[in-house]
């Protein structure tokens, strides 16, 4: 049994001045029950709790640490830029820099607007499809997440394309009817919705590769006819890249695919780590965007300079070290080497993964193809797998609905301990 003595502690401290004792709300652990962990320190592919109990990390702070924990040249940036200042509420060179990077590596993108996160990412995106068209509605999708925007807390309603209703106390129905929602991978219903609704449609929003309600891969040209559909009636594309953008490659799911969206959101690790998140699109659009068009947006933090430094040395190595070819062959490393256990356990637990992202599933379904599959899958057990790999030193992020993150700090000796942990782990549930 782990020492958690002082995360216990911590925690009654918390509870008393923090909702729940946490800053969102995935990280009580309710989902998985016991404490919540406090960390004192993350080195490469490890965290370190204040007990000094180490876990080998596939959390990663939710994705952004694409690099690893601490990574000594993106440390060594913000330290050196962090001696200039902290931060101006003026224009910085270490922006230029970064939009150079990210429109270099993004087909799609000819102008960027930084600001502080994915949330204020996707809400300026909306605002800006709407400000472009001249429309209000928005299509989005059910096991898709974007934040927690009003108009994004949105779930579908009884019928299988809907307008969507209220998904949080606090979110009005009108903040919510101009949002209609439809399952994932499902073309006929999001063709119904706009073959219906397209006069008052501005934008269809998604996830490419949705991570936030399990793994949900998109079907064979699911992504590429939702294109021709948007193109056929002129709405736009708006890809939620936050957690793809630069981990599934460096032009994100779009290279990935092979499909462009018209809008798109980043986060994550364009800022190594730091608090970011951008919104880029063509020159077209991005025009109607404040001081040149009427579409207002601003942020007193946005482009922060520790921010900007810690995000262009973070794109910067990526690409010095070919890092996408390295973290495909840990996942196919990983993948290998937890065969035996996902085969003894056949029909009871599901493994998948694209790129350096990965889930696990306790599902007697072949694969993960809809919202309704996430649903089904039983949590009970996650929550007691969760609670042996933490035994066994390693850490998944305390939901069953969460993914997990490869990075190019872990090593072939992390995988196979991982890989065993896992093999004693499900012996252990199932």
């Amino acid at each position: 049994m782990m020492n958690i003595e002082k995360s216990q502690k911590l925690q009654k401290k918390a509870s008393r001045l923090m909702p729940g004792g946490v800053n969102s709300p995935v990280r009580a652990f309710k989902a998985v029950g016991g404490d919540p962990l406090f960390i004192k320190k993350g080195e490469g592919p490890r965290m370190i709790d204040e007990d000094g109990n180490a876990f080998i990390d596939y959390c990663m702070s939710w994705g952004p640490l694409i690099l690893g924990h601490a990574e000594p040249s993106v440390i060594s940036a913000i330290r050196k830029t962090a001696k200039n200042g902290t931060s101006f509420g003026t224009s910085n060179r270490h922006e230029v820099q970064l939009a150079q990077l990210i429109v270099k590596r993004f087909r799609s993108i000819e102008m960027v607007r930084f600001v502080n996160s994915g949330t204020e990412a996707v809400m300026s995106a909306i605002r800006l499809a709407r400000g472009c068209t001249g429309k209000e509605k928005i299509v989005k999708f059910d096991g898709c997440y974007h934040g927690h925007a009003d108009h994004m807390l949105v779930a579908a309603g009884s019928g299988l394309a809907t307008f969507g209703t209220p998904d949080s106390r606090g979110v009005t129905a009108g903040a919510a009817q101009d949002t209609i929602v439809v399952p994932f991978n499902d073309l006929n219903a999001v063709a119904a919705v706009i073959g219906r609704e397209h006069g008052s449609i501005a934008a269809v929003i998604l996830e490419p590769v949705p991570c936030n309600y399990g793994l949900i891969l998109p079907g064979a040209n699911f992504l590429s006819q939702l294109r021709a559909l948007c193109d056929r009636y002129g709405i736009l594309l708006i890809f939620d890249e936050v957690i793809t953008g630069f981990r599934l490659a460096p032009g994100g799911a779009q290279e990935h695919y092979g499909v462009k969206a018209d809008i798109t959101t980043l986060g994550k690790i364009i800022g190594g780590g730091l608090p970011v998140g951008a919104y880029g699109a063509s020159r077209r659009i991005m025009s109607h965007v404040s001081p040149l068009g009427p579409v207002y947006q601003a942020g007193t933090l946005s482009g922060n300079p520790l921010a900007m430094a810690a995000g262009i040395q973070t794109l910067k190595k990526l690409a010095k070290i070919n890092a996408y070819k390295e973290l495909e062959r840990k996942g196919e490393n990983l993948d290998q080497l937890l065969g035996p256990a996902l085969a003894r356990h056949a029909g009871r637990v599901l493994f998948t993964r694209i790129g350096s992202i990965f889930a696990f599933s306790f599902t007697r379904e072949k694969s993960i193809e809809s919202l309704a599959v996430v649903k089904a899958c039983d949590m009970s057990l996650f929550a007691k797998f969760h609670g042996e790999m933490l035994r066994r030193g390693v850490y998944l992020a305390p939901s069953g609905y969460e993914v997990g993150f490869l990075s190019t700090a872990h090593t072939d000796g992390d995988i196979e301990r991982t890989a065993a942990a896992v093999s004693e782990s499900l012996d252990a549930v199932l």
